[in-house]
């Protein structure tokens, strides 16, 4: 940690890692599934759950409208959206389910989407959007080795599959059971030209699960091109555990309806509320962990989103190039940054993953191991801000001892 009272220096690399409170006796290479909170977030979540502790009904009603405010101006700031796009959620599953629980379909039209989606957030959420409203679901391969995926190849297998029928493409920016990063931006573009003489009413959305993208990648919804973005904020982003963002464009928020009744209208001035507003779902959150987010987002913005970038892909291909050397390893995660990001998929051979896994651990190195119902199934080392260049040699030592 800094100094008591000291800023930390974010250009240091060092000083990032001391603003979290992890036990560094261990090799965290399993970051991307629950964030540990930085200093500036654990302040914040603090300092509202006194607040609240002490006078519940008063600090609410005294910060809800600013809190709630700060919040999605940070999130917007990051994002590079508007305010007024945005919906809170506590999850990526939560904001994809409530954008495609909503979804206004109808029999005869269909979604688009594909094989290597998370089985629970996008392929369970789409099917149950299909056998409410009628609509089909059909799912395609944008690649069949991930280690030979490309680019190129990915943008034209989902452009030849865009049908008139076609309403809504559901896709994922980086795949969770390979580590293989989409072209969101070459997608965008397949389905704008999908569009060109479409009414209207039949015009198609591109829906994105950007969770682990989002806290990686210098990007933003502009240069993305996409309609619809979910994320969780409590993985990359290392935002308070339980919050999320759903970003749409207003188009696209016509394409789906509410689900969970709104609170927003206990804190938002005027008669009008944006579309976002009325698809934030209401009640009593924790609150202290949605206000205490844009800590996280600012704790980003001052490290630099092209620093951290650059920093977890040189991590990533320190760690890729060395499991590549190893024998009996087999690395399924593409080599190139331009189609991968935080997330190393590999096997090595005669041992299960979860052997795998649980060898790394006795060598006090944390890995994960795809869900099984993923169609692959593989160990995953993921190197993210938190993660040193001797801590991927250190993860490499033990594959190599396990191997």
């Amino acid at each position: 940690m800094a100094p008591s009272g000291a800023a930390a220096d974010l250009g240091d690399w060092e000083q990032v890692r001391r603003q979290f409170p992890l036990d560094y006796s261990w090799v965290h290479m399993a970051q991307f599934l629950m964030a540990s909170h930085p200093a500036p977030v654990r302040a914040a979540i603090e300092a509202h759950r006194r607040g609240l502790d002490e006078n519940p009904a008063l600090y609410i009603e005294e910060n809800v409208g600013r809190c709630e405010a700060a919040t999605r101006a940070a999130a917007a700031a990051y994002m590079g959206c508007q305010s007024d796009d945005l919906a809170m959620t506590d999850s990526t599953t939560m904001g994809l389910g409530l954008f495609y629980g909503g979804l206004k379909l109808k029999p005869g039209q269909e979604i688009l989407s594909t094989r290597h989606d998370h089985p629970a957030a996008t392929i369970r959420s789409l099917d149950h959007a299909a056998a409410r409203t009628g609509a089909s679901v059909r799912r395609i391969s944008l690649y069949e080795r991930p280690s030979t995926a490309d680019r190129d190849q990915m943008a034209e297998a989902l452009a030849r599959e865009i049908r008139p029928a076609t309403r809504v493409v559901a896709v994922t920016w980086v795949h969770s059971g390979t580590g293989v990063r989409t072209p969101i931006a070459r997608f965008a573009q397949a389905v704008a030209a999908a569009n060109r003489g479409r009414a209207e009413q039949d015009r198609a959305f591109l829906c994105v699960d950007g969770v682990h993208g989002f806290g990686v990648e210098d990007e933003t919804i502009s240069s993305l091109g996409c309609d619809v973005f979910a994320a969780g904020c409590h993985k990359w982003i290392f935002g308070p555990r339980g919050t999320g963002v759903l970003c749409a464009s207003p188009a696209a928020w016509s394409l789906s309806s509410p689900t969970i009744p709104t609170f927003d209208r206990m804190w938002r001035d005027g008669p009008e509320m944006p579309a976002a507003a009325w698809m934030t779902p209401g009640g009593f959150h924790s609150f202290e962990h949605r206000w205490a987010l844009p800590e996280a987002f600012r704790f980003h913005q001052a490290i630099g989103k092209a620093r951290v970038a650059r920093r977890i892909h040189e991590l990533n291909e320190q760690c890729k190039r060395g499991l590549a050397k190893i024998p009996r390893v087999t690395v399924h995660t593409p080599m190139s940054s331009e189609i991968s990001a935080g997330i190393i998929c590999f096997e090595v051979d005669g041992r299960s993953p979860e052997a795998v896994v649980a060898g790394l651990q006795q060598r006090k190195v944390i890995g994960s191991v795809t869900p099984r119902s993923y169609d692959t199934h593989l160990a995953r080392l993921s190197p993210s801000l938190l993660t040193s260049p001797a801590d991927v040699e250190a993860s490499l030592k033990a594959v190599r001892e396990v191997a």
